[in-house]
Formats: structure tokens, sequence, C-alpha cells
């Protein structure tokens, strides 16, 4: 059952006056003995990052792992600026791009709590103009509709819509299982207008309703990288009353102790922003400030702010005496939501997907280093983090440039450091 409005704006409140009380607290550190892991196997992050630096796959990096609440590796690799020769520094600043995305998570989950919102509620119940949508199908055969997994933008081929099968809502797009925008036919044919100066979410989120779905609501797994989140960030500015950037400031940045995690990097910060080089060493564009608070891929922030969110989640939602939410609804959010939708065609074995993040269901049908039920997701430019409840692990992988190789090994080392 829903709580009223008033008994969530109390809710509301009191949350703001538990973190307030607080000063801001730091993670304790430990000796990797303390907490049942060794300290010469945890040597083998540094062996992984420093190879992966040394053969200029990433310019630099910063980790940090904890277990059972205590920091037990925090170190900086490489260079934060290759044209300077300037070191990486601890405190150095990532732009974050997708792993934006389980802060959103975190953010719906407040929601729902407060009987503000529900998964099941359809999105034009807040936003009207997605109430009537249509799915891109081929045109060919016309005796079946046939959609397509991924088109490529300037590919688009003959095709034709027909209605929705149902409405879409917002665990649909949770979950990226609502089809907008996940570059099949829908996204190839939507054409729409390049982000402006002045555009907002309360600008931009409009546009989508008018884009074709790629496939039939439900139907799929189908990842959203730029809008359905997008979406669900502007229905949460709607029910809070609030912008998203300032929403998630008050509830919670400034609760976690996240002074450094911004949509908006201030200028006296700008100097410990990576600056970001491509494997060619020229920066494509990379260093442009995000535009609007996109909650599909806009933040910037530090490995130390990443690590007291997981802790966060690792905490049962709750860090330092400030709670964000309850152990049901962070345990809501890290369970699989979409059944074997994650693992169509085999692409995701021993894997599903919540609200937000993506969960190990197999540790060794999926080929994981993490522990069964561990949850969390990562960004374009190789930043990642995650928590692993059954191994009391918690972690974050901060680079610029994207590789599968550095996460994996990252991961194996903190597997193999676990003694106890």
């Amino acid at each position: 059952m829903k709580r009223s409005r008033g008994n969530a704006l109390l809710a509301l409140f009191a949350a703001t006056i538990a973190w307030t009380a607080l000063p801001a607290q730091e993670i304790p550190g430990a000796s990797p003995e303390d907490v049942g892991m060794s300290s010469e196997r945890l040597l083998e992050i540094d062996a992984v990052i420093k190879r992966h630096v040394d053969t200029g796959e990433i310019q630099g990096a910063v980790t940090a792992v904890a277990r059972r609440g205590k920091i037990v590796h925090f170190e900086a690799y490489g260079l934060m600026d290759t044209d300077r020769g300037r070191p990486m520094e601890k405190n150095a600043i990532f732009r974050m791009a997708s792993s934006s995305k389980p802060v959103l998570g975190v953010a719906a989950m407040m929601m729902i709590e407060e009987g503000l919102f529900d998964p099941a509620d359809e999105v034009a119940k807040y936003l009207p103009e997605f109430g009537d949508m249509r799915v891109a199908v081929l045109k060919e055969p016309a005796d079946r509709d046939v959609v397509p997994a991924f088109v490529a933008p300037g590919e688009t081929p003959e095709h034709r819509l027909v209605p929705a099968e149902r409405p879409i809502t917002i665990h649909d797009l949770l979950t990226h299982s609502a089809g907008l925008g996940s570059y099949g036919l829908g996204t190839a044919v939507a054409k729409l207008p390049n982000v402006g100066p002045d555009d907002t979410l309360a600008s931009r989120v409009p546009l989508y309703a008018r884009m074709p779905l790629d496939f039939q609501p439900g139907s799929r797994w189908g990842y959203s990288p730029r809008i359905g989140h997008d979406v669900v960030a502007r229905i949460i500015e709607i029910v809070s009353g609030e912008s998203y950037d300032d929403f998630l400031r008050r509830r919670v940045f400034e609760p976690l102790g996240m002074a450094d995690t911004h949509f908006f990097l201030p200028p006296e910060k700008e100097s410990r922003r990576v600056v970001i080089r491509g494997l060619d060493g020229k920066s494509k564009g990379w260093d442009k400030p995000s535009r609007y608070a996109s909650a599909s891929g806009g933040l910037s922030s530090t490995a130390e702010d990443f690590l007291r969110f997981e802790q966060m989640l690792a905490g049962g939602g709750e860090l330092f005496g400030n709670r964000l939410l309850s152990p049901e609804s962070v345990a809501r959010m890290s369970s699989n939501q979409v059944g074997e939708l994650y693992g169509q065609g085999g692409k995701q074995p021993g894997s599903g997907f919540g609200y937000a993040v993506s969960v190990v269901l197999d540790p060794v049908a999926a080929k994981s280093a993490r522990g069964e039920g561990a949850f969390g997701w990562g960004g374009a430019f190789g930043t990642v983090s995650w928590t692993d409840p059954a191994n009391e692990i918690t972690a974050v992988l901060m680079v610029q440039q994207g590789s599968k190789g550095v996460s994996a090994g990252f991961e194996n080392a903190i597997k193999a450091a676990i003694v106890d």
C-alpha cells in the first residue's frame, strides 16, 4: 500500500534530519589480515594495473577495496595528465559515464519506499506524452513483426510502425526492457535533435516520447545507454518537486559524504579532473562539460566517493548512521528483475539484471570472480564498482580508457586475496 504524500514528506524530513545531525566520517582502514584477506595476494592488484599502464592500454587508475566495512587497499597508478606527465592522485576526479546509473537506481528505490511511485506504474501516468507508443518493425515479412536487435546509424531498413502491446512502465525503464533508445530500429528512425546548451531533463524527455520503441515492452533486454534512465530521473523530478541534481545532492551525496561527486564540476575542482586521452593520444572531445543532469551518464566523481556509495549498499542502505534505503529495498534493487531476458541468446549466462545494476546469479556460468548475488555497473570510460555481499567486499576501479582486461584482472586479484 502506498503512503500518503503527507507521510512521504514526513519521511523525507526525517531523512534530512538524520544526515544533518551527524558529522562526515571516514571509512576506516584495516590490515587485510584483520578482515580475512592476504596482504601479499592483494599486491597482485598493483601488478595487474601497472601491467596495463606499462602497455599503454590505460593512462592510469585509482583502485579501492574494502571488506567488512574497512578499506584494505587504496592506490593510484600512472598519470592523470599525460601531456604534463602529472602522476595520478587518489583524489583524482573521473568521468563516470554509465557508472552514474546505479545512483539513479537508489534514487528510484527512495521514491518507491516513500510511495511516490511504483515500478508497475505506467510512465504515461507522470508523462502523458508516453501514452500511445509504437514499435518499429521491418516492413517485410508482413506476416510477422521482425525487430532487429541493433541497427547501425545511417543504415535504416524499410520499416513500419505497430502499436505497443502494452504501455511502458517504470520497471521497464529501470531494467532496460522498455525498448526505448536501445539502438534498435526505433532508435535509428527517431532522428532526435542534438542536445542544446539550454536543455534540461524537462526539455529532453518529451522528445523521447516521439521515438518508436525498438521492441515490444518487456519482450527482451536491450541496453538504453542514454535515454531510459533519464526518463525515470524526470519522473523523480516531478514527484519530488525538485531537480534531479538537487535531489541527489540533498538525499544521496551529502548524507554519504560524497563531496566530490557532481554533474557540473565546480571550477575550483577542474584541476583534479583526469585529462582523458585515447590510445592515439588525442582527447577525442571527451573533455566537454555536462550539459544537463543526465541520470544515464553525467556524473564526475572519485574512487573514495563511489566506495562510500557501495558501502552504503553493502550496509543494507545505511552508512555511518545515515539510512538512505531499507535492507529490503537494497535486496529488491539487487535482485534479478528480468527473468531470463538478460541472458537471451547466451549473451550473459549466469547473470541477471535488477534496478540499474547487473547481478551475478551463478559465478561459474558467468565466469565472474564476484560472488553469487554481487551487483554493480560500469561506464564507457572503464569505471566500475560493485558490492559483493557473499564475500563482504566492495570495490571501485577508476580508469578513463575502457578495458575488460583491467577489470577482470582487478576482480581476480581481489578474489584470490580472500583467505577467510
